[in-house]
């Protein structure tokens, strides 16, 4: 498996053999700076694609799904818009994870015990969402992670286990901040894009396009364009016989635990 220890450990040791070579016959520099740029370029791919499990095992979707079902994911909320998703939820029966920014939630919190209200879940998408959020050093992140989880936890009264990072990004810091978390990572194999764009169209077009048996949707609760995206593609999937259902029933995984005293 391709890991971030893993290219790690491959290319400190290629580096030191082309050292020792070095000593018996002159090694140009360019092969030492080329090892090097290959090695960030790989970081970097590994680092942006949560679905790589280079950093972190992030659960993207289920594989071994036969029957047509899915799983929607929100991210970024709760805001004004989250209510109108809701709407939708109910209208064509179907349940969410709602991936909840800190500072949002304490804007809203009535908007999340409505979520819950209606029987859908909820997981931690950090406190403030930061462009900086993969540079943040472990005690950051995992600080982040706590201030989130102690305001869902009002309203769950279990703790919460999924978390999804900022942007997909992960980094060691991000390992090292879940290994004293105990969340779960949860991806998506199907990602909409509409937290970039506001062309209902493509958007629609381009999730249509990824559905298939276990799939992990992820959309925003964050503006009108989404809610439009949604109300259609909810069309679409019941118009193709799709069952929507939670990510709890799809991955087999449980979203909250039991605090225990």
């Amino acid at each position: 498996m391709i890991t971030h220890k893993n290219i790690s450990i491959f290319f400190i040791i290629l580096l030191i053999l082309l050292n020792l070579l070095n000593l018996y016959m002159t090694i140009n520099f360019l092969w030492f700076l080329g090892i090097v740029l290959i090695w960030i370029g790989i970081n970097a791919v590994g680092s942006s694609r949560i679905s790589s499990n280079y950093h972190v095992k992030a659960f993207c979707n289920n594989p071994f799904e036969t029957e047509k079902k899915i799983a929607l994911t929100f991210d970024d909320g709760p805001s004004e818009f989250t209510l109108e998703v809701l709407e939708l939820l109910k209208k064509y029966n179907a349940k969410a994870t709602f991936f909840c920014i800190g500072k949002n939630i304490e804007k809203h919190p009535e908007i999340v015990k409505q979520i819950i209200a209606e029987g859908h879940l909820v997981g931690n998408h950090s406190y403030s969402h930061s462009k900086f959020f993969d540079f943040y050093n472990e005690d950051k992140i995992t600080e982040e992670l706590r201030k989130t989880d102690q305001l869902l936890e009002k309203f769950t009264s279990k703790k919460i286990n999924f978390f999804r990072p900022p942007y997909g990004v992960t980094t060691p810091s991000i390992r090292r901040a879940l290994k004293k978390t105990g969340h779960k990572t949860i991806g998506w194999n199907i990602r909409s894009l509409d937290g970039g764009t506001t062309n209902v169209e493509s958007i629609l077009n381009r999730i249509k396009k990824r559905v298939s048996p276990g799939g992990i949707v992820l959309l925003h609760d964050t503006g009108k364009h989404s809610v439009l995206v949604l109300e259609q593609f909810l069309q679409f999937l019941q118009q193709n016989n799709y069952e929507v259902i939670s990510i709890e029933e799809l991955l087999n995984l449980n979203a909250y635990e039991i605090e225990r005293g």
